[in-house]
Order: structure tokens, then sequence, then C-alpha cells
């Protein structure tokens, strides 16, 4: 056990032990509700999965590689082990991440032009040109709560049904208008 923990702290595992202690505290900060999974790891070649899944997981491959290349190298090869565990750690995980992707769906972009067009019932107590929430259903019978906007002098009151003509990317919320069904 001592030389597991001298090779974990001496160079040139230190560096991912540090980094390791990182994602581990990385992982606490999630499970307690302080930091969320929602980016994309596509600036690192891992696309399609949030960064803090592929990280993790890279972190930890190096750290292992690491290990294992400074318990079995010395001398003038030791300085190599870094490189050598980050390289093949970046390959492994671009492979082991491939069947991942398709368990995190692609962005809410996507999903929320869906939803122009669809009719929509205010949920809050008004919706004006500068609050307001409505559920809206997707084409795939989920439901969500969404920021609207009415445009002009229009103002809808609770439970009154809403058409979604416009998604505004800047304020992030959709615009609507008075919709009259002919029941």
């Amino acid at each position: 056990m001592t030389d597991f923990i001298h090779i974990s702290l001496s160079f040139p595992t230190v560096i991912f032990t540090f980094l390791l202690v990182v994602v581990i505290a990385y992982w606490l900060a999630v499970i307690t509700g302080l930091f969320e999974l929602e980016d994309d790891a596509a600036w690192l070649g891992f696309g399609g999965v949030p960064a803090g899944v592929a990280l993790s997981i890279f972190v930890a491959l190096a750290w292992l590689l690491c290990l294992i290349g400074a318990t079995v190298t010395s001398g003038g090869l030791l300085v190599t082990v870094p490189f050598a565990a980050l390289v093949v750690a970046w390959l492994a995980v671009r492979t082991l991440l491939k069947p991942l992707r398709a368990l995190f769906p692609q962005g809410e972009t996507r999903s929320r032009s869906e939803f122009v067009g669809q009719m929509c019932v205010i949920r809050t107590g008004t919706a004006t040109p500068d609050f307001g929430q409505a559920e809206v259903t997707a084409a795939d019978g989920s439901s969500a709560v969404v920021q609207v906007r009415t445009t002009g002098a229009d103002r809808l009151s609770r439970g009154e049904h809403a058409l979604i003509f416009d998604y505004d990317k800047d304020g992030e919320f959709f615009l609507v208008m008075p919709y009259e069904s002919e029941h």
C-alpha cells in the first residue's frame, strides 16, 4: 500500500493524481446539485457526451495508465510516461464514448424549435410582453413548461389557449398569440 501511495504522489503520476482529485470534487458537486451535466465535449473530440463525463473518464484512464507506466518504467523513459498516457487515454476514451452518445440526447434547441406552431396553455396568472409561462405538449406526448411572451397589447390569462409562432434565441422564450378553438 505504501508503494501505491508513493507512486501516486511522485512524478509523473502526481500530475494526474491532482486532476483525479479535481474530478472527484466535481462529481461530489454534481451529486449535491452545485453543477449540472449540460456541456458538450465536442471541443475535446468527444462530441455528443457531456464534458464532465468525457473528462472524468479521460482523467481517470490517464491516471491509471500513468500509474502503470511509472511502475514499469524507470530512468529517462519516465518523462515520456505522461505523454504516452495522455495519447492512449484520449484514443481509448474516443472509442469508449461512441456507444454512450446514444444515451445523451442532443441539445434542447432542436426540441424547442419543434414547439413552434403548437398550441399551449398559459400557466401563470397572465402572459404579457414581459412575462409568462405556458405548458406545451410535444409530438411525442411529453409536456414542458416554457417561457412565453405576447406581442403588442395582448394579455393572456391563466388557462387560455395560445399559439406559439416564434422562438427568441437571445431571450430564450417563445412568442405566442391568442388561439381561439372551434369547439
